[in-house]
């Protein structure tokens, strides 16, 4: 009976430390090998699994993290990524945000990625918020992509090159269509922007902040 008893204790330590991350430690968010822990509605075969990679390629759809980890839930935190971008591709990176079945995120951020898309703001924008004019890594080479939110204040890097640094005003107002960029807690979320467009994710982690 006892040594039952210690089984369960284990097993249920075991199961905390998979969903709830220990601060500073970097988890995966992706086992390069599918799409576990990941939920798509409208237009899922824009995403597919290559060369252990994310594949993004296809009608406009978005990629929610739905798994275990913080209960898919977070609110300061370090991600990264890394991303290959095929010529005139367009993505970004969706962060405290929630699942939609289809159409552009309502909630949270976006950072861009696109290094050559006839769209200007380049990757690391903090799309329509704080854009990038300048092009930081290129096509067909894989970069990372690392977003910081710590309280209200995000910070986007290239490759270890900050690009954007960003603060939220307290009580700012949004115009219309953009009512949901605001801080609070969510998930990340891949984007599929269009057809023409290929982009690449692996590596896909996460730290948790106080």
């Amino acid at each position: 009976m006892q040594r039952l008893f210690i089984s369960v204790i284990v097993i249920s330590l075991l199961s905390f430390c998979s969903v709830t991350p220990v601060k500073n430690d970097w988890v995966s968010l992706f086992d390069g090998k599918s799409l576990d822990g990941w939920k798509v509605g409208a237009n899922a075969s824009t995403f597919s699994i290559e060369n252990g990679a994310i594949a993004v390629n296809g009608n406009v759809a978005h990629l929610f993290y739905d798994g275990p980890v913080q209960q898919h839930s977070f609110k300061n935190f370090e991600f990264k990524a890394d991303v290959m971008t095929m010529p005139g591709s367009n993505s970004g990176i969706y962060f405290h945000t929630q699942y939609q079945e289809s159409g552009w995120p309502q909630k949270g951020y976006e950072a861009q990625v696109n290094n050559s898309h006839t769209d200007w703001r380049r990757s690391g924008s903090l799309y329509a918020i704080q854009d990038v004019k300048e092009v930081y890594a290129k096509d067909n080479e894989w970069f990372t992509e690392h977003i910081i939110v710590n309280g209200k204040n995000i910070t986007v890097k290239i490759n270890d090159k900050t690009v954007v640094e960003y603060t939220e005003p307290d009580n700012v107002q949004r115009p219309e269509g953009m009512k949901g960029r605001l801080l609070s807690a969510g998930t990340f979320a891949l984007q599929g922007h269009d057809p023409k467009s290929k982009v690449f994710y692996k590596n896909i982690m996460v730290k948790v902040l106080p």
